[in-house]
């Protein structure tokens, strides 16, 4: 895939089933971070609030990844134990619903935590 230029042509190249859960996901953080700034960045959808990473989000063959830095993994540990994780990195698989409430978790746990840093 070219490195696209915006969000919505990010989404766009992925099959429609894909689409979707990317939608879901910008749509939450869209809703429980309305200030944040949204890019592209490492080659997929990025959100900046305060100047700070809040959260990254990209599509895959098989699976969607959630990147909340460490902290925001860390905290959510136990709830996002039932899913493959990396470093600061979640892989929500395609063929599953997204657990949406808990992604709206984690976006306003991190908000409240870059707003404290202000």
């Amino acid at each position: 895939m070219n490195k696209p230029a915006t969000v919505d042509k990010y989404i766009s190249a992925f099959s429609t089933d894909t689409q979707s859960k990317l939608v879901q996901i910008r749509e939450i953080i869209q809703t429980n971070a309305p200030d944040a700034i949204e890019s592209i960045s490492y080659g997929m959808p990025a959100y900046k609030l305060n100047k700070k990473p809040l959260v990254y989000f990209g599509g895959f063959e098989k699976h969607i990844g959630f990147y909340a830095t460490p902290s925001g993994h860390e905290k959510f540990k136990n709830q996002l134990s039932t899913f493959k994780q990396g470093k600061g990195s979640v892989q929500f698989p395609i063929n599953k619903a997204l657990p949406l409430d808990l992604i709206a978790e984690i976006v306003k746990f991190r908000v409240e935590e870059i707003k404290r840093l202000k």
